[in-house]
């Protein structure tokens, strides 16, 4: 017969052995929700034509493409994401062989990096026409502001590439055959337009989120120096990454030259494109806008077109969480665009964008890069030189201008 004693300890022993597996379940939970997918890099996907292709590759069937990103924030897991958007019906991308290593300069990469990506624990995959994929998790040590080189294998390629038509240096190349896991490849061709890449993330601890700057040729860096990573996201992830207390924020570049918010332009318009750029984007949330000097140089967009643009932004992106920090529009006097029509509907628009109380904040990037002597134009050391797009310097003078506390809400 049990003593009393025995039973006793029979039932602390279960209560012990019922608080351990309750606390390992919370710990468990505590794991899961503490870490989430967040973006370190992004590029806005759209057609590439032929035209923009080398000579040597006007079809990607059996080449390698190694392609080279800076990325914002690090991380000790991530994934790749690939856009097959544009291709027509049923046409469909193979990737035969993808991989992840550290950039050593130029087509070559540190070996001892590198790392095979999966697609459901296949090393191959083909991406259905108008659609995106996310590889599978993998470990690696990416350390923030890095440079990393994504290399895959194209076994099949559609008619219609999709990619970025502006990589702002010669950081993609191409050769013939599977070079996959070469360290370098030396009959390989650069090039400035990125192929079917379109995103990385990185598994972050809380706090980490996103910030995604949608824009234009301004946020795609045209005038900054190519191949330095200077456009003004590059210099706002630099300065993020100095503060312990925004260290943790991805800056995604959803800029696209020519770009136009109602109608028009290059690529799909701001409100085409919204859901995949800026909705989609893993734990976005801040997004700063930048457009309309496109729509403007076009002439055939009116100011109250302009503006309902932007509420729909602004409407569409709060009613998803995120705060919609607008910019006004940047000055272009002397530039092929200018005119006093033009220069009276962009007074109007910013106007409306600084007092109309639309946004959650504003930065007011025209008050910064403006000639005190003559507002209408970019201050000389603001100037590409096409008195359009911005320098290095005024590139600069963009990012330090960002009142970091909007990113701390």
């Amino acid at each position: 017969m049990k003593s009393k004693t025995t039973d006793q300890n029979l039932v602390l022993f279960y209560l012990i052995v019922l608080a351990v597996s309750l606390c390992t379940h919370a710990a468990g939970l505590k794991q899961s929700t503490d870490y989430r997918w967040v973006g370190t890099w992004a590029s806005s996907a759209q057609e590439v034509e032929s035209k923009l292709m080398p000579s040597e590759f006007q079809q990607l069937n059996d080449t390698t493409l190694r392609q080279v990103i800076r990325v914002s924030i690090g991380g000790e897991k991530l994934r790749v994401r690939f856009s097959n958007a544009f291709a027509g019906w049923q046409d469909s991308l193979k990737i035969s062989e993808a991989c992840i290593a550290v950039s050593a300069g130029g087509n070559a990469v540190k070996p001892e990096t590198l790392k095979p990506l999966t697609f459901s624990g296949k090393t191959s995959v083909v991406i259905l026409y108008g659609t995106l994929f996310v590889s599978d998790p993998v470990d690696f040590d990416l350390k923030p502001g890095s440079d990393l080189a994504i290399t895959m294998h194209i076994a099949k390629a559609p008619k219609k590439t999709t990619g970025h038509r502006s990589a702002r240096g010669e950081v993609v190349f191409i050769q013939s055959g599977n070079a996959v896991s070469e360290k370098a490849l030396p009959t390989s061709v650069a090039n400035t337009c990125w192929y079917y890449l379109c995103g990385v993330e990185v598994l972050a601890g809380r706090p980490a989120d996103a910030v995604v700057c949608l824009g234009d040729s301004i946020t795609d860096g045209k005038g900054s120096t190519e191949g330095q990573n200077r456009r003004w996201p590059d210099y706002l992830a630099r300065r993020l990454q100095a503060d312990p207390k925004t260290a943790g924020i991805g800056v995604l570049n959803q800029g696209i030259g020519g770009n136009c918010l109602w109608a028009g332009g290059i690529g799909q318009t701001v409100l085409e494109r919204l859901e995949r750029d800026v909705l989609a984007q893993p734990s976005a949330r801040w997004v700063i806008l930048l457009e309309g000097i496109n729509d403007l140089g076009g002439g055939r967009t009116s100011v109250e077109d302009i503006i309902t643009a932007l509420n729909q932004v602004i409407s569409r992106s709060q009613a998803c969480g995120l705060l919609v920090y607008g910019s006004t529009i940047l000055p272009c006097g002397e530039s092929f665009y200018y005119n006093n029509e033009l220069e009276a509907k962009r007074l109007k628009i910013n106007d409306w964008i600084r007092n109309s109380g639309a946004f959650d904040a504003v930065m007011d990037w025209d008050a910064v890069v403006r000639d005190p002597t003559n507002p209408s134009r970019l201050r000389p050391e603001a100037d590409s030189g096409d008195h359009l797009h911005l320098s290095d310097e005024g590139y600069r003078m963009m990012a330090e201008a960002v009142d970091i506390k909007l990113l701390l809400n």
